[in-house]
This record gives C-alpha cells, sequence and structure tokens, in this order.
C-alpha cells in the first residue's frame, strides 16, 4: 500500500517559490478549452502556464492529442 504523508507535501509546497508553483505540472497537464474559431466551435489546448499549443475542431482530438505527448487532459469550462 502507498502511504501519502500530508503533513511532508504541505511543507514542500509551501517551500516552492513563486516560479516553481508556476510550473508545478507544466511537463505533465495540459488544459484543453472550448473557442470559437472563424464562427466555428473548436478546442485550445494550452500548456499548464497557460502558454497556447494548438486549436482543434473536436475535443476528443483534442484530449488524445494531449495523451499522445504523455501528458494529462485537465478540461477547463
Amino acid at each position: 500500500m502507498n502511504s501519502f504523508d500530508t503533513d511532508k507535501a504541505a511543507a514542500y509546497l509551501r517551500q516552492l517559490s513563486p516560479q516553481d508553483f508556476a510550473t508545478f505540472g507544466l511537463d505533465h497537464v495540459a488544459y484543453v478549452r472550448p473557442v470559437t474559431v472563424d464562427d466555428a466551435p473548436a478546442f485550445s489546448v494550452h500548456a499548464a502556464d497557460g502558454t497556447p499549443l494548438t486549436v482543434l475542431a473536436e475535443r476528443d482530438v483534442a484530449f488524445a492529442t494531449v495523451r499522445q505527448n504523455d501528458m494529462e487532459p485537465l478540461s477547463v469550462h
């Protein structure tokens, strides 16, 4: 069984600088949000720091693209 010490985790997170916290998860998470491009629905993919990565026509394709790049997609509404 994997144990997780929340006190140690909290202490570690308190020691992160604002820059460290901003890049936390940068290589592991991408956000997918609905957008409109040329009056058509689309889905924008962004890095954890908000950097736009791509725009795709279908939500499923956006999520698959994120996963193909070894990242976890998160939906932003």
